[in-house]
């Protein structure tokens, strides 16, 4: 494996741009690259001709108290995963190369979703996703861009912006990357304490509860997830939620595919996680 052209300027990014050859996929990134990542980085290889994966922790979306400064940044073990998973291009800019202060930066609502779930605890968070999303498919302009399904609101909305602004690129996504006991991947992971981490795994587990019940109708997966999370005091529920995985909007009789929501905080660490569920359009909400 080579390693891979590093652009830190809109200069270099754009000579390393012009020099990729065939279909360009992207996967962007904040760092502290996990498993997870490497999946993403793996599909995009499989399914594209050149792959561009960009390192940048985007302060727009966090909020005040969040973990912005503490967030894990180590570039040096970013590229060497990088370069193990055979990309061709990192794009690793400062706060001043993304968002030039002699620029005007647009930045991006993400409307009613976007104050839902995550959106409610952490307002505008997605509008900072959204910013920073849409600046980078300027900038890259790829052929494919490829997103993990756990973060599924963010996934939701990028799709729909994508849409909206008609967009020339493919938002192709790809499931979530699990721990052997169930937890999902998260850079955030690494805060927890043994004692949180034995915790966090109730997480899956409520979904998995919900996902079996979800047969018997929505409040009986709620119920069934929920009686999981009540068992495990360590963790502080944010929301534990059903959606339609079509529209967002509350389920009814006729939806057939349901997303389980879940965000709680463990300790000082707060962690999202999503499953899809497939189910006969009967029963009811």
């Amino acid at each position: 494996m080579s390693a891979p052209v590093v652009a830190t300027t809109r200069a270099e990014l754009s000579a390393a741009r012009a020099a990729m050859a065939g279909r360009v996929a992207v996967v962007m990134t904040m760092g502290a690259i996990h498993a997870g990542h490497r999946r993403l980085m793996q599909v995009a290889r499989e399914q594209a001709d050149s792959v561009l994966v960009t390192i940048f922790v985007n302060p727009l979306q966090f909020g005040a108290g969040e973990d912005f400064q503490r967030y894990p940044r180590d570039l040096a073990a970013d590229l060497a995963a990088c370069e193990q998973e055979g990309v061709d291009v990192v794009f690793a800019p400062d706060e001043a190369v993304m968002y030039p202060p002699d620029a005007e930066l647009v930045h991006r609502d993400a409307g009613w979703l976007g104050a839902q779930f995550e959106g409610a605890t952490r307002p505008g968070h997605f509008d900072g996703v959204l910013t920073v999303v849409a600046e980078l498919l300027t900038l890259i302009k790829p052929d494919l861009a490829f997103f993990g399904e756990k973060d599924a609101q963010q996934l939701e909305l990028i799709r729909r912006m994508v849409a909206e602004r008609g967009e020339p690129v493919e938002v192709r996504s790809v499931e979530t990357v699990r721990e052997p006991d169930g937890l999902a991947l998260s850079s955030r992971n690494r805060y927890l304490s043994p004692d949180e981490r034995v915790a966090a795994r109730s997480l899956s587990q409520a979904l998995r509860a919900g996902a079996a019940n979800a047969g018997r109708g929505v409040a009986a997966a709620i119920s069934a997830a929920r009686a999981v999370l009540a068992a495990q005091p360590m963790i502080d529920i944010d929301y534990l939620a059903a959606v339609d995985d079509r529209t967002w909007r509350d389920p009814d009789a006729d939806t057939d595919r349901l997303r389980l929501l879940v965000a709680g905080r463990i300790g000082n660490t707060r962690l999202i996680d999503n499953v899809v569920v497939d189910r006969p359009a009967a029963g009811g909400a």
